[in-house]
């Protein structure tokens, strides 16, 4: 099965990543909120034409994901950059994303991946599922970048709310991240022994 309409509302999800950042660093929040929303929207909305008409597809399968993931690290990387960088020299956040919490964010995402390569070489699988506490996280860390931009957008600087939520944030990274290594040390460990 070739470019669905699923598929398509996922590659229409990726051209609003570019779209989302230039709205942010222009100072625009409650844009780029209304963005990041219409993306939710979307990712909610090709899931169920795929499963409603049985258009899902391998196609489909690889790009969801990734569209979501792209979406979400590049909000996590422009709500944490500096005030007044070169390029955009009148950017400035009330409420921003620790850069330190994204450098941690996008390593666990590297390493999930790396985990996912070893599990692959070693038992032949070709899926390896998000567990609970990735979903969890991915939930979260929506919220808090939705929570950001609507500070932002009232320009509220916020003491409380923003700080909780990047603190449950940071439990929920290194929860998952730890839940992970175990998921893949057990799932390398329950390969078949080919006595290599």
């Amino acid at each position: 099965m070739g470019f669905t309409l699923p598929n398509l509302v996922t590659i229409a999800r990726m051209v609003l990543v570019p779209a989302f950042i230039m709205l942010v660093v222009s100072n625009r929040p409650g844009w780029a909120l209304g963005v990041f929303a219409a993306a939710g929207i979307s990712d909610a909305l090709d899931g169920f034409v795929a499963r409603r008409f049985g258009q899902r597809s391998e196609l489909g399968a690889f790009l969801d994901p990734v569209a979501d993931k792209l979406l979400v690290t590049a909000a996590l990387v422009v709500l944490s950059l500096p005030d007044h960088p070169a390029s955009f020299p009148h950017f400035v956040l009330l409420n921003r994303f620790p850069i330190l919490l994204t450098i941690l964010t996008i390593s666990r995402d590297v390493f999930i991946v790396l985990i996912a390569l070893v599990i692959h070489l070693a038992t032949g699988l070709t899926r390896f599922q998000p567990t609970v506490y990735g979903k969890i996280t991915t939930v979260v860390q929506v919220v808090t970048i939705c929570v950001i931009l609507l500070y932002n957008h009232l320009q509220v600087r916020s003491i409380a709310v923003v700080p909780g939520l990047v603190y449950l944030t940071l439990a929920a990274t290194l929860l998952s991240g730890f839940h992970y290594i175990f998921h893949g040390a057990r799932l390398a460990g329950s390969a078949p022994d080919t006595g290599r």
